[in-house]
């Protein structure tokens, strides 16, 4: 058998099947495909190049949302970060180093 015969993708969570769906032919939608093929569900009438850039579409688009999820969760990180320093009693902050230190 060649390698990839019978095999066909799988979402890594089959709970977002339906989304990931809604998500393909929202992006068709955004590139003006043609409506009528693309509500039809059968894909096979549009040429490779236009089904490709659905494709990409959706993963650059996936990209940029965990991109953003990153960010979110590292500024989150360091907000409470500050909040904790701030929160504590002077006599347990950290001395500070450096050259203004006397001899």
């Amino acid at each position: 058998m060649a390698r990839g015969a019978g095999r066909r993708n799988r979402p890594v969570v089959p709970n977002a099947l339906a989304g990931l769906d809604r998500f393909k032919y929202e992006i068709a939608n955004e590139l003006n495909l043609p409506s009528d093929i693309v509500n039809s569900g059968y894909w096979g009438n549009l040429p490779s190049a236009q089904c490709g850039a659905v494709g990409g579409h959706m993963v650059r688009r996936m990209i940029e949302a965990a991109e953003r999820s990153m960010v979110e969760g590292t500024v989150a990180g360091v907000r409470a970060g500050f909040q904790t320093g701030l929160a504590r009693p002077a006599a347990e902050q950290p001395t500070q180093t450096g050259y203004n230190q006397p001899m």
